[in-house]
């Protein structure tokens, strides 16, 4: 595997090592020993799983204080935008964002350590992306950065009048108005 971080601190895209023949191909998608050694220690906990269809745009979520998630997230089938915006007000890179195209066929991860917002758009016809998390799902403490706030300035592969969004995506709070980490 090779861990590349990227201009956010603490954030990396994970490229496996793949080993394909006329049969199909065997990788690994996850070794937590690898991960220590580059990332860090995480206790992942749970797995997650959606299944999206083109224009979808979910996101900018995060979970507030000690309800924040680090995640580890890759596509298994199908295309997507990934996008981790910094929320951190000690780091350099606060407010800014990175954007990865997440595909079955680069099967590139990307891991988002706590203090982060994060979202994604489908490029393909449908995507099912899958998750890891360190921490428990809390609604309570969810909150979501407007996908379009002007402060951040994501810019999305898809246009505007194509995506679909959930009410409260669409509602999401401004930059300025989101509660940040330390």
């Amino acid at each position: 595997m090779n861990f590349i971080e990227q201009k956010l601190k603490g954030v990396f895209v994970i490229e496996p090592q793949v080993f394909g023949d006329s049969r199909g191909y065997f990788m690994e998608s996850y070794k937590k020993e690898l991960f220590e050694q580059y990332v860090g220690p995480v206790d992942f906990i749970q797995d997650n799983e959606s299944r999206s269809s083109y224009g979808v745009l979910r996101g900018l979520h995060y979970q507030k204080g000690e309800w924040s998630q680090a995640k580890l997230v890759r596509v298994t089938q199908g295309r997507v935008y990934d996008v981790a915006v910094d929320l951190r007000r000690s780091s350099p890179t606060f407010g800014q964002y990175i954007g990865v195209e997440l595909s079955d066929e680069n099967k590139r991860q990307l891991y988002i350590p706590r203090g982060f917002a994060h979202g994604f758009a489908v490029l393909s016809e449908t995507a099912q992306f899958c998750y890891k998390v360190d921490n428990v799902y809390a609604p309570q403490h969810e909150a979501t950065l407007r996908y379009d706030d002007p402060r951040v300035g994501v810019v999305w592969p898809v246009k505007a009048e194509e995506m679909l969004l959930s009410d409260k995506d669409r509602v999401g709070l401004g930059f300025d108005e989101i509660e940040t980490f330390e």
